[in-house]
């Protein structure tokens, strides 16, 4: 599912991961600008977003991946 919306002069391109179901489920969407990651309830799209500088999602990205270890 990808939605735009306009955020920081351009289009957010919004990805929800390929392992949620149909019907949503408990995931996130994503979507990126020049200078943050946006973070949003898959359930809720209109709803309250999470908003993360480029530096801090990189660094939450590598520790998550690394928690399965």
């Amino acid at each position: 599912m990808i939605e735009q919306q306009q955020e920081r002069g351009g289009p957010l391109h919004w990805l929800k991961s390929s392992y949620s179901g149909p019907d949503g489920g408990n995931c996130i969407e994503v979507a990126a600008d020049t200078t943050r990651v946006h973070v949003r309830d898959s359930k809720d799209p209109h709803g309250r977003r999470l908003r993360f500088s480029s530096t801090s999602w990189a660094a939450f990205a590598t520790y998550a991946g690394r928690a399965g270890d």
